[in-house]
């Protein structure tokens, strides 16, 4: 393939690994609330260690959109190498 054929699939495969990575973000969404609701995120009382668990769960997505980010402008840089 030549550089320019490269750089065109590389681009494809990075939008679609983004667009399947945000499409797969609600199924999350409604265990992360779940979650939150279990552990009493909302109470000001609990624990340090529980305080700590609730904002791992509450960074969950933010972490996801940033690995399908990261995966799809490695497939983009990549292409143009």
């Amino acid at each position: 393939m030549n550089k320019k054929g490269n750089v065109f699939f590389g681009v494809i495969v990075g939008i679609v690994i983004f667009i399947f990575g945000i499409l797969f973000i609600p199924f999350l969404a409604d265990d992360i609330d779940t979650t939150r609701t279990d552990l009493d995120c909302t109470n000001t009382s609990i624990t340090g260690g529980t305080m700590m668990t609730c904002l791992v769960v509450d960074l969950t997505i933010v972490y996801l959109i940033w690995f399908f980010v990261s995966i799809a402008l490695g497939f983009i840089v990549g292409a143009n190498t």
